[in-house]
């Protein structure tokens, strides 16, 4: 199955929230991405640029923008970035499917 790297973080008035009444909102996301055919693999806050750092799997790119559109949706956060990530054997293949593209950088032609 596709996996995803997504990262967000919240809104100032979500955060206020959330240090009010600290919640665990990893469960409401897990059942979430099952709904949608996926899986959580994981969720961890982060600090930095990002508040939110976490990897999904989900059938296919319409099921993983369907999550972020629901969750950007939700107002409570101020951005967030999908990322869909390769495993090393893609990653192969995808660079061995390069070099049979026909590519020609614009400096090679020189």
């Amino acid at each position: 199955m596709p996996t995803y790297l997504v990262q967000a973080s919240y809104r100032p008035e979500a955060l206020r929230a959330l240090i009010r009444k600290p919640e665990d909102r990893s469960e409401v996301v897990r059942k979430a991405i099952e709904k949608l055919g996926g899986k959580l693999i994981g969720l961890w806050l982060s600090f930095g640029d990002q508040d939110i750092v976490s990897i999904m799997e989900f059938p296919n790119n319409v099921s993983a923008a369907a999550l972020a559109l629901a969750i950007g949706a939700g107002g409570a956060l101020k951005d967030s970035k999908t990322t869909p990530l390769l495993s090393v054997e893609e990653g192969l293949a995808a660079m061995r499917k390069a070099a049979t593209s026909g590519y020609s950088p614009m400096l090679q032609r020189r």
